[in-house]
């Protein structure tokens, strides 16, 4: 999925070989009013709307997979659920894919490292009260392990290996900006010369919120009971958001030493969430970039879709050829980032807007 200022582009390679695309016009919600457009202000609408328009997504493309998933038998409770609200019942089923999702969320990155660092206070000062030092210091031992705790989900999911194939899909979706913002044609091998990690990812705003969320809650103390720290908490989350789409923005300026060094943890962070995709993946990518812009008609859109049209067999030697240029890469490389000048435009996809 890739997205525009003004429209969003989906793509999707089905079982049988042949990509399916569609696109829908957006609208940032930091531009329909002046207020949701001031800085830091537009970084919070715009992680709110990242999150909604992401579940969308994910439906959306599932159903294009699948024909059959309009076929998918719900419980009866789901049924129950979707007849008294309206709602469609796979949307009423990702709803609550969602709502235990956030659930999980909360217990994994904010209750458990809570209760991880009252251990490390029991230790290290007993029960007595804490001064103001002391405060500071147990929210930087919960920030330290709520970020730990972040970076070994990532590299737990990484095992698995449908998120790896999504993963693959992810450097795709960065070779194909990285190639269009140094101005050659899309087209795979283009595509492939270039590095899977982009300054403007997701990750990277991610782990700037992780961040700036720990020195945010190093100012509310370490006092009162533990369900009211965890609610100061997810309170302040929207601001970290906010101020951490600035910083990354102020990123992004430029390319000097010091733009380098700043951008460099969250690109490190991505060679996690990215991996080197098949030409057929690229050719998804492709599909998604091209119907973003919408720059191209219907019939030229659909023509270069059946373009990329490829059969099993030859999926499957193209993905077995691109892990092995991928472990060469990886061996010629040293496993180093390559920090590249980047254009403002178009929009990436998983921050929702230019970054």
């Amino acid at each position: 999925m890739m997205r525009a200022p003004s429209m969003c582009g989906l793509a999707v390679r089905k079982a049988t070989g042949e990509i399916v695309y569609e696109k829908q016009p957006v609208t940032p919600i930091s531009k329909k009013n002046k207020f949701f457009g001031l800085p830091v202000v537009r970084g919070v609408v715009s992680f709110i709307d990242m999150l909604g328009f992401g579940i969308q997504t994910i439906t959306k493309s599932a159903k294009l997979f699948d024909d059959e998933a309009e076929d998918y038998k719900p419980s009866k409770f789901e049924q129950f659920i979707a007849k008294k609200s309206g709602k469609d019942v796979m949307d009423i089923a990702m709803g609550f894919a969602v709502v235990l999702s956030v659930v999980l969320a909360v217990g994994i990155f904010f209750i458990l490292p809570n209760v991880l660092t009252n251990l490390f206070k029991g230790w290290i000062y007993g029960q007595g009260t804490l001064d103001g030092t002391q405060q500071f210091l147990m929210n930087l031992i919960d920030g330290g392990i709520r970020l730990l705790i972040f970076i070994c989900y990532i590299l737990a999911v990484t095992m698995v290996k449908d998120i790896k194939r999504v993963f693959r899909y992810h450097g795709a979706e960065h070779k194909t900006i990285n190639c269009y913002e140094h101005e050659e044609e899309l087209t795979a091998q283009n595509i492939q010369k270039y590095k899977t990690l982009h300054p403007r990812c997701g990750t990277s705003y991610l782990l700037l919120v992780m961040v700036i969320s720990i020195l945010l809650f190093s100012l509310l103390g370490w006092g009162g009971p533990w369900y009211a720290r965890i609610g100061y908490r997810l309170l302040m989350l929207p601001g970290g958001a906010g101020v951490a789409y600035e910083f990354l923005k102020f990123a992004a300026l430029g390319d000097s030493l010091f733009f380098r060094i700043i951008r460099w943890p969250g690109l490190m962070l991505q060679k996690l969430t990215t991996s080197q995709p098949d030409d057929s993946m690229v050719e998804v990518a492709i599909i998604a970039f091209r119907a973003a812009m919408d720059e191209m008609s219907v019939d030229e859109m659909d023509a270069l879709a059946k373009s990329f049209d490829r059969p099993t067999a030859d999926r499957i030697k193209a993905a077995a050829e691109a892990e092995a240029a991928g472990m060469q890469t990886d061996a010629s490389t040293g496993g180093e980032a390559v920090l590249e000048p980047v254009n403002e435009e178009p929009e990436h996809k998983e921050t929702g807007e230019a970054l």
